[in-house]
């Protein structure tokens, strides 16, 4: 990860405790990772849905974050995740794009994908634009 991708992850705290590195940042598309770990997991070694919903909201914030004009900062006002399948191992790739840009608010989707680039969750959020 680059220096500048690393300084992203470090203004996120809980980020950064959950292990997420980021591939890309940008205001038009996001690419995040977490790599399987067994704290990050429920009962028999399943990355718990949490850990997963973390990711996503990370991703999503972050592509609305890079696009908002100088001096605004963003928080989530709605978000909603459909988990599709288990990660048992490997890390979880976190695509997020922006689907509207709107005055007061931003709408983000984040799709996550296992090793085996099968998804595994989607989610919406809607993000508010604070100036």
């Amino acid at each position: 990860m680059s220096a500048e991708l690393n300084a992203l992850v470090t203004v996120m705290p809980f980020a950064e405790h959950l292990g997420v590195t980021l591939e890309e940042a940008g205001p038009q598309r996001v690419i995040a990772r977490l790599e399987w770990a067994p704290h990050l997991c429920t009962a028999a070694g399943l990355m718990h849905g949490g850990v997963l919903m973390s990711l996503a909201d990370t991703a999503g914030a972050l592509v609305t974050y890079l696009g908002l004009p100088e001096g605004a900062t963003t928080a989530t006002i709605t978000s909603t995740s459909q988990l599709f399948r288990p990660v048992t191992g490997g890390a979880v790739r976190a695509v997020a794009t922006p689907l509207h840009r709107g005055r007061t608010t931003v709408t983000a989707q984040t799709s996550l994908y296992d090793a085996e680039q099968r998804l595994v969750a989607q989610t919406t959020q809607i993000q508010a634009v604070r100036s």
